[in-house]
């Protein structure tokens, strides 16, 4: 039976329950006993990922049992960047979870499991009315954003005057971004401009830390600065991308600690480490850090965590800014970070909040590596990924070499059958970035039956290629552009501008910060 509220103390028992409930369902001879007693030895093995639910879960069950299937793994959360796992071992199990993501991604199946709703045409046409400019971003028409939690209430809210803010993030492990990077801050641009929202930018160096910081006996010290370093690195390819800076705040965990621990203190109180455990998968092995992390990562949904920032997003003067709603554009796998954070959320917002104080999201399918589409892309595989420093010639090259096609074997068979364009990558990644609708409508008609000036594979990669050349080439120069000075503008903690939709209503169009209102120090 559903249940929405579960005591801590049940969660053992319940999850026992979970597997001899699907064990018992897949094998109907089999008897599944459940000890009584929870230190009577190890868990059952959980049941595969990629389990078909008996029907959907609600939100509270989701955020219990969908993430659980990782929480016993044999395998903890050791690093957010891996992504791959052992095929050879698991085979084609589809694995989604903040860590890994492998196997055959069945979307319609994650939307099942986690819970989820389809962003369906309904929702797409009312979503592309309230905007701006009256069109839907290539992301939204092509359903590469595909899922959602409570969009409908963020269009509401807009609907009524309630305004929102958009929350994203990036976990720097590199200093060199890959194109699957790029994906949500596409989406994220596009909705800053089609709303006029503020936006909040996490990078998470303490997350990376802890899962790859090392000790450096030589110089008796944590390797901490150079994540803060490379958060450095990775914020002038977000800024790059094309964001508003008088509604953009970027700010590094390390820096900011002190303006949101409030926050993530009562965050803190209002997860269970069961919860935690259960959702995230950590292990006695696991350092104290990463499991703090969770609740770092969920405040920024909320926003009384940016007291100075968004200090213009209240809906009506003198009213609460916690009133403000939280969009999150994100890949489906950081799902299970914000469900448990939607289980908690009503303690953190005021009763009038339109979505119950929880932050709204909208999630993308994964950007394929360049060997296959199944999975996503891996910022530790170089030649599984198109980087944005890549020269022309490099990306040439892994495209030509690397791009797994769906072309087949011979001309003459090319011609008869087509490619299957469910595999082949080049196809793909040109969903992605090719803007014009009519040309990749053409290029999937005639790749797909093996006529026309795209017939065959060379034909398509060539024209990914030159896509991806002038998009890398644009990026690289908007970089080049940006200074340490600006760097520290884009950091500094100083008043977004308010939302259009508040602007409207006061019948003006610029705001001039108070003078006690002006930026403060990055590091403050």
């Amino acid at each position: 039976e559903p249940v929405s509220e579960v005591a801590d103390d049940a969660w053992p028992d319940l999850a026992a329950s979970h597997v001899a409930a699907v064990v018992s369902n897949a094998l109907p001879d089999v008897v599944v006993v459940v000890e009584d007693d929870a230190s009577a030895g190890p868990p059952p093995p959980p049941p595969p990922t990629n389990a078909a639910a008996a029907a959907a879960p609600t939100e509270e069950e989701a955020a219990k049992e969908a993430p659980s299937s990782s929480s016993t793994k044999e395998a903890g959360p050791t690093d957010p960047e891996q992504e791959e796992d052992d095929d050879e071992a698991n085979g084609e199990d589809m694995v989604v979870d903040p860590w890994t993501v492998s196997g055959k991604v069945d979307y319609a199946k994650l939307i099942s499991q986690f819970g989820s709703q389809r962003l369906d045409a309904a929702l797409l046409e009312r979503l592309r009315r309230l905007t701006k400019t009256g069109t839907l971003h290539r992301f939204l028409r092509r359903g590469i954003f595909f899922s959602h939690r409570d969009l409908d209430k963020i269009c509401d809210s807009v609907e009524k005057g309630v305004p929102f803010y958009l929350y994203t993030g990036r976990g720097p492990s590199s200093a060199a971004m890959h194109l699957g990077h790029l994906v949500p801050f596409v989406m994220t641009k596009w909705l800053q401009e089609a709303f006029g929202v503020p936006l909040v930018v996490q990078m998470t160096d303490d997350e990376k830390f802890l899962w790859k910081g090392e000790y450096s006996e030589a110089e008796g010290d944590y390797n901490v600065d150079h994540y803060r370093g490379l958060t450095r690195e990775n914020a002038k390819d977000i800024i790059a991308c094309g964001f508003d800076k008088q509604r953009t705040f970027i700010f590094s965990d390390c820096d900011y600690m002190g303006h949101m621990y409030p926050i993530v203190l009562r965050l803190w109180k209002s997860i269970t480490y069961n919860t935690a455990k259960a959702a995230f998968g950590f292990r006695g092995e696991s350092n104290v850090g990463q499991s703090a992390f969770p609740a770092i990562q969920a405040a920024p949904s909320f926003a009384r965590t940016f007291p100075v920032p968004l200090r213009n997003m209240a809906p009506k003067n003198g009213s609460d800014i916690a009133l403000a709603n939280c969009l999150i554009p994100c890949a489906i796998d950081q799902d299970p970070y914000f469900r448990v954070t939607r289980d908690v959320a009503k303690k953190f917002a005021p009763k009038a909040h339109a979505l119950g104080g929880k932050p709204a999201l909208v999630h993308s399918t994964f950007f394929p590596p360049l060997q296959g589409a199944a999975g996503k892309m891996s910022a530790s595989d170089a030649s599984s990924a198109i980087f944005l420093t890549d020269t022309p010639d490099e990306i040439a090259q892994k495209i030509k070499t690397h791009a797994f096609s769906g072309g087949r074997e011979t001309a003459a068979e090319q011609k008869k059958r087509g490619a299957d364009l469910d595999v082949d990558v080049a196809f793909k990644w040109l969903t992605f970035f090719l803007e014009d609708d009519d040309e990749l409508a053409t290029i999937e008609r005639e790749y797909g039956s093996g006529s026309g000036a795209y017939w065959n594979t060379n034909a398509v990669k060539n024209r990914l290629v030159e896509v991806l050349q002038d998009l890398v080439a644009e990026h690289q120069r908007r970089r080049a552009l940006i200074t340490e000075e600006e760097l520290d503008e884009w950091f500094a903690v100083r008043p977004l501008h308010p939302p259009d939709l508040l602007l409207r209503r006061r019948g003006t169009t610029t705001t001039t910060p108070d003078p006690e209102e002006q930026a403060a120090p990055a590091s403050s």
